[in-house]
């Protein structure tokens, strides 16, 4: 992870008081890159680093005063915002569950057998990069 994704994705956790660890997690299970624009097979794309879908961009838009193609374009281009984004969606499934686990999976898919595999493989990417350990056995 660059140095500039480390810090996005460190301030980005502090203002929305979710974990660290957790947003490392979804950034290795995405995979995405700053300026990558991936099209689902439902028409919509995901955008930048934590791929976040574009179905959020019509609320960003408003929210920050802009156009739909700027709100998507900052989400794709500037780390800062991408990473800000991803905290900000964390949060609200946070808030909205009670649940960090049941908050990672939406972050996904609320579809609980497609959020439960991908719950499992940010707890194992954690896992992975020394973020969590092994649960004793």
């Amino acid at each position: 992870m660059s140095k500039v994704l480390a810090a996005c994705l460190m301030l980005a956790a502090q203002t929305y008081s979710v974990p660290p660890a957790v947003m490392v997690g979804i950034l290795q299970v995405e995979g995405g890159n700053i300026g990558q624009q991936v099209r689902n097979t439902n028409g919509s794309y995901d955008l930048g680093p934590m791929q976040i879908n574009t179905v959020w961009v019509p609320q960003l838009a408003d929210y920050w005063g802009v156009d739909n193609i700027t709100a998507a374009r900052w989400v794709r281009d500037d780390a800062c915002t991408n990473m800000g984004v991803a905290a900000w969606i964390l949060r609200s499934h946070m808030d909205e569950t009670g649940s960090l686990s049941q908050a990672i999976a939406h972050y996904h898919s609320r579809t609980p057998s497609k959020g439960y595999a991908y719950r499992a493989k940010v707890i194992e990417a954690m896992r992975k990069n020394g973020l969590i350990k092994s649960a004793s056995r």
